[in-house]
């Protein structure tokens, strides 16, 4: 199984909607040895996950899914993956994170609907400079 490396170490934004990573974090992909690394530098800006607040009652913004969060923002930020592998690692994430069946399935299937959105916004340039700011090259 996978594996989520260092704890997740973040501060709150004045906006009191974003939290910048303190530490680098780390996530295997597929297996706890896996080569597979997604490694997120400090510095790192997230809001967890993007759920409108007339849903936070059933699916707040931050709960046990939260590094699995961190890992699809960064996923989605840098394009590491095309936006259906980036969303199934979020899947696969939540899973180790032993989330519950039902509520993976409602994040995922909110993430495969709504992503695309999010995705589209995304230029070439904003990606470029998102991997830059970040030092992230690959």
């Amino acid at each position: 199984m996978s594996s989520f490396t260092k704890p997740l170490i973040v501060a709150p934004l004045e906006d009191g909607r974003r939290w910048k990573l303190e530490e680098p974090f780390e996530y295997h992909v597929g297996t706890k040895e896996s080569s597979e690394v997604i490694g997120i530098p400090s510095g790192f800006i997230t809001d967890f996950t993007s759920v409108p607040r007339l849903f936070w009652g059933v699916i707040p913004p931050w709960g046990k899914y939260g590094k699995a969060a961190v890992v699809h923002d960064f996923c989605y930020g840098t394009e590491l993956y095309p936006r259906k592998r980036c969303d199934e690692i979020f899947l696969e994430a939540m899973e180790v994170l032993t989330v519950s069946l039902w509520k993976r399935r409602v994040i995922y299937t909110a993430v495969r609907i709504g992503g695309r959105f999010v995705w589209k916004k995304h230029t070439k340039q904003s990606v470029a400079e998102c991997r830059k700011l970040l030092g992230y090259s690959n």
